[in-house]
């Protein structure tokens, strides 16, 4: 079985399990981002976080974001899991690992997959405080997603 390099799962993840998929004998450095559930955003103490994800689009643009490394920074190898479900404080939401033949490439190649993690995966939160809680709606918090998902034209309401 091929491991797969863009996942969307609801077990914990393995650091060592995604640097393994991105180890190779050229790469001179293999940088790993690892997002986990903050207690505290601003004032607001965070009892845990629920994400939700339309996982074969998730999949599909996490893929994309590989591509678009790769094209961006020659000889680079990525993996990237993000975990959905419930998640308690310090858990990992979501790890990347790139590897490449020089260190500065790692590191702007792994900066660059979060970002855009933000701006285009279909995944969406829900921050449960202790005193209530709400859907955050996009990655980047710009749009909210009152009913906990996206709303799409043509939806029915069934």
């Amino acid at each position: 079985m091929v491991d797969k390099l863009f996942e969307v799962i609801e077990e914990p993840i393995s650091v060592e399990a995604l640097i393994k998929k991105v180890e190779s004998r050229n790469a001179g450095a293999i940088t790993t981002f690892i997002g986990t559930v903050r207690e505290l955003t601003g004032e607001k103490k965070t009892v845990y976080l629920e994400y939700q994800a339309y996982v074969p689009m998730a999949e599909k643009m996490l893929a994309q974001i590989g591509k678009e490394i790769n094209d961006k920074w020659e000889n680079t190898k990525v993996a990237i899991t993000h975990r959905i479900g419930s998640l308690d404080i310090t858990e990992i939401a979501v790890v990347i690992a790139v590897s490449s033949p020089h260190r500065k490439a790692a590191y702007q190649a792994n900066e660059y997959a979060i970002e855009r993690i933000k701006q285009i995966v279909p995944i969406w939160k829900k921050e449960r405080w202790e005193d209530g809680e709400a859907w955050i709606g996009d990655q980047l918090g710009n749009v909210p997603y009152p009913t906990g998902k996206p709303e799409v034209k043509g939806e029915s309401d069934d």
